[in-house]
């Protein structure tokens, strides 16, 4: 079984950083795709950033291009989410999933696990 851990969330005012990790353990981390989705209140799951198994190709929303930065690290079986520049509209769960596959993908249907999110405030 494969599990997603995400931790670094918090309250951070608007300008400020945060990093996420999402250690995952139970799978074949290095040759999956990662993504990071967000989830705001009243709203559906959206895309925020993905990367290939090994690197190499990332795809990120419009919305946090320039800000955001995704990485892994595939010999602690991690991928990090950076974020810069937070703004309030940046406030929700985020979400770290699992890849079906090698390459990135915008979809929630291409990635079969998922974790349990961690919340992210920004205060303006």
């Amino acid at each position: 079984q494969v599990q997603l851990v995400e931790s670094g969330g918090g309250l951070v005012q608007a300008g400020g950083s945060l990093r996420l990790s999402c250690a995952v353990s139970g799978g074949t981390f290095s040759s999956r795709a990662m993504g990071w989705f967000r989830q705001a209140p009243g709203k559906e799951r959206e895309f925020v950033q993905s990367i290939s198994w090994s690197g190499g190709s990332t795809d990120y929303a419009d919305s946090v291009k320039g800000r955001f930065t995704i990485s892994r690290d595939n010999a602690k079986n991690t991928v990090y989410l950076q974020m810069n520049s937070l703004k309030p509209e940046d406030a929700a769960v985020y979400y770290c999933a699992n890849g079906r596959g090698i390459r990135i993908s915008r979809f929630t249907y291409d990635y079969d696990y998922w974790g349990q999110g961690t919340q992210v405030t920004v205060s303006s």
